[in-house]
């Protein structure tokens, strides 16, 4: 029986570390920023802010990104 190794996608790397959903704390990680200079990013305009603005999901007061779409930004070159 051959084992086959197979890279992992950016997606399957992140939802198997840090879930379905990234705090913003988790986000700015992944980007190598500071939560609070994210923050302040994403109050700006660019297209690469619109798409992950678009990944955006408010429950309650938290903010949430969905790692899935997060992914996909971060593979499009």
């Amino acid at each position: 029986m051959l084992l086959e190794r197979t890279a992992m996608t950016i997606e399957e790397v992140l939802v198997k570390q840090y879930g379905p959903l990234l705090s913003l704390a988790e986000l700015a990680v992944i980007l190598d920023r500071s939560p609070e200079g994210l923050r302040l990013s994403l109050r700006s305009s660019g297209e690469w802010v619109s798409r992950i603005n678009a990944a955006r999901l408010r429950l309650g007061r938290r903010v949430y990104f969905r790692t899935s779409e997060i992914a996909s930004v971060l593979e499009a070159r």
